[in-house]
């Protein structure tokens, strides 16, 4: 039965996954599995950033939701010199507890990089991937966007506010303001308030002598392993995107041998919550290889 928040009942766990690391998840439906990787921002986790989808895709799918590493209910603290990389572990980790040798994946923004990199590393371990406005595209190709510059700033100055917050999400991060209830920014607030998130934000600028490396290691597009990835995937590109340009897309599909691409008009970066409805079909279409 559904919750009074749309959401249908969902079973939760926290699954160790090795090295005192922890994972916590949401799960509902039957069928074959699907991940919902969430992006990065402020006081971001797995549920939060899938309202909209997650019970319309339970009706085809075992649609599995976890908090990646560094957010949520999950251990805080990410690898700053393979962020990308360390996220990949993490959830590869988190297949090997669920008993699961192959998965779809969806993943929006950090969360795409995150899919794009265990596609690239395992690609054994992903049967379709979906990515949202994935980062990671084109990153030291041009000047970082204002999104994402002001997405990285959240927690330097004068640190984390809901002011500062609201002006991300409603600025930045959507087409339409008007369409993020206060409520969500209230809960997102103060998730990323948390003390354990303040002393170790899981997104931060590179830095260090070793940050130059860093960043060219977080460039998918300079990747030669990109051209030869064999996974189905579709790119899924808000038009008005302001965190990671929409021009990724074309570079995805330009250079993967199995990616369709999908511009979506008046919509900004969080594709999955400002157009679930069409969404939701593509995807579900997607992963059961109706294309």
């Amino acid at each position: 039965m559904p919750t009074p928040t749309g959401l249908p009942a969902m079973r939760e766990a926290t699954h160790d996954i090795g090295g005192g690391r922890k994972i916590f998840v949401a799960e509902t439906g039957e069928g074959p599995p699907v991940l919902l990787l969430h992006g990065g921002g402020p006081g971001a986790s797995g549920v939060s950033n899938y309202t909209r989808n997650i019970a319309a895709l339970a009706n085809e799918y075992r649609v599995i939701v976890p908090d990646l590493p560094g957010y949520g209910r999950s251990t805080k603290g990410i690898d700053g010199s393979d962020p990308f990389g360390d996220l990949a572990h993490g959830i590869r980790g988190l297949l090997d507890e669920l008993g699961l040798t192959k998965a779809h994946l969806v993943g929006n923004s950090y969360g795409g990089a995150c899919a794009l990199r265990i596609a690239l590393d395992t690609p054994d371990r992903v049967d379709h991937m979906v990515l949202l406005g994935p980062g990671g595209i084109g990153t030291t190709r041009t000047l970082p966007t204002q999104g994402l510059n002001n997405l990285l700033n959240y927690y330097t100055g004068e640190g984390p506010s809901r002011l500062k917050l609201e002006k991300f999400i409603r600025h930045y991060l959507v087409f339409n303001a008007a369409d993020v209830p206060d409520s969500t920014i209230d809960e997102r607030y103060r998730a990323s308030i948390d003390p354990e998130v303040i002393a170790s934000p899981p997104l931060q600028r590179p830095s260090g002598p070793n940050a130059l490396r860093t960043v060219w290691k977080m460039d998918f597009t300079r990747d030669p392993r990109l051209s030869r990835l064999p996974v189905p995937t579709l790119v899924l590109w808000g038009a008005a995107d302001k965190v990671n340009r929409p021009s990724g897309g074309s570079m995805l599909a330009d250079r993967m041998p199995n990616c369709d691409l999908y511009l979506v008009a008046n919509t900004g970066h969080w594709v999955q919550f400002e157009r679930a409805e069409l969404f939701n079909r593509l995807c579900a279409d997607f992963l059961a290889g109706r294309r």
